[in-house]
């Protein structure tokens, strides 16, 4: 037992999802006559949900993927694994399956705000024993718990979108990631300010129990505009941030224009029309200070030239309509 007390004072020492997830893939993979370990993703495709491997074990350390999960190879509908697709459905807490003679595979879920997204498997050769089930079920548990805390810190009490900390925790890494990669053709990142239009007025007019249920309706239209392994964050206020990941400059143009229309024709209750600005920029070079700072002039200039558009800022600089600031050891004054 004393190395599994170790590794569990390991996990919860993590402070970071993906750590936390390879730290009990790694925990649960020493024990004794476990063959493979995963994490498997949950996603809707038009209505239908899929899965795909996202961490595992590979011939040298874990491996994780970030690609789409629309357009991964190894993704597949959650109803070929009918056993996992009856647990899920049933909102259970494990299921066990033998697809085969001699292979025996536990699948758990984990259930955050009555969803599920991340499933756990453990395969062994030999049937899961009474002991076994509970050992196993015992370090998840611990996970789970652990993860709805960390999950807890990082989002936004109203709208239940990651926070501002989380963002500057995951902008820096993505940014340092992007830096370090030399690859010729890596894929492009954005990042996109999203403000909402007069919405001090919103409050003054109808009073905050009302700009509140503003926000939580915009971010529902968020959530529900893009892509799973994009990032949407609240700064605070009526200011909210989007991480796009691996996906080209009129993909996201497009993506962006059609948040900003759902949102000036959603019924907001009692307050009728909203709408939002938006500046964007390329998030794949350059300091988080600057590339935040450069989505900023692009909001402003959507904003003090009839509000309720997309701005880019490559475009503003290209037209004139925007010069670039003057640096100065990494911090941009303007």
């Amino acid at each position: 037992m004393k190395p599994i007390l170790q590794n569990l004072v390991e996990m919860t020492g993590q402070r970071d999802h993906l750590r936390l997830e390879v730290s009990v893939l790694s925990t649960l993979q020493k024990l004794s006559n476990i063959v493979e370990v995963r994490a498997l993703e949950l996603f809707t495709i038009d209505g239908v949900m899929h899965l795909r491997p996202r961490t595992w074990k590979g011939p040298q350390d874990w491996v994780s993927t970030d690609m789409e999960p629309s357009k991964d190879p190894q993704q597949q509908p959650l109803e070929n694994l009918p056993e996992l697709a009856a647990c899920v459905r049933g909102h259970e807490s494990h299921v066990i399956a033998s697809p085969r003679r001699g292979y025996h595979v536990l699948w758990l879920p984990v259930w955050m705000h009555d969803k599920v997204s991340t499933c756990l498997e453990i395969s062994q050769k030999r049937p899961f024993s009474v002991h076994r089930l509970e050992v196993i079920t015992g370090i998840f548990n611990v996970y789970q718990n652990y993860q709805s805390l960390l999950d807890y810190s990082e989002r936004d009490a109203l709208t239940d979108l990651y926070n501002r900390k989380t963002f500057d925790e995951q902008f820096s890494r993505q940014s340092y990631s992007s830096a370090s990669d030399n690859t010729p053709h890596k894929a492009e990142q954005w990042l996109a300010v999203i403000d909402i239009d007069h919405f001090k007025q919103v409050n003054d007019r109808f009073g905050h129990l009302y700009g509140d249920e503003v926000l939580i309706l915009v971010a529902n239209v968020l959530r529900s505009s893009f892509r799973s392994n994009d990032r949407i964050f609240r700064f605070g206020g009526e200011e909210f941030v989007v991480l796009l990941r691996s996906i080209s400059l009129e993909e996201t143009r497009n993506a962006l224009n059609r948040f900003r229309e759902a949102v000036q024709v959603y019924p907001f209750p009692q307050v009728g029309q909203v709408t939002v600005s938006i500046g964007f920029v390329n998030a794949t070079h350059g300091a988080p200070v600057e590339i935040l700072g450069q989505a900023d002039q692009a909001l402003y200039y959507a904003k003090e030239h009839g509000r309720n558009q997309v701005c880019f800022y490559d475009d503003l600089i290209a037209s004139g309509d925007l010069v670039v600031q003057i640096a100065h050891d990494d911090v941009e004054f303007f």
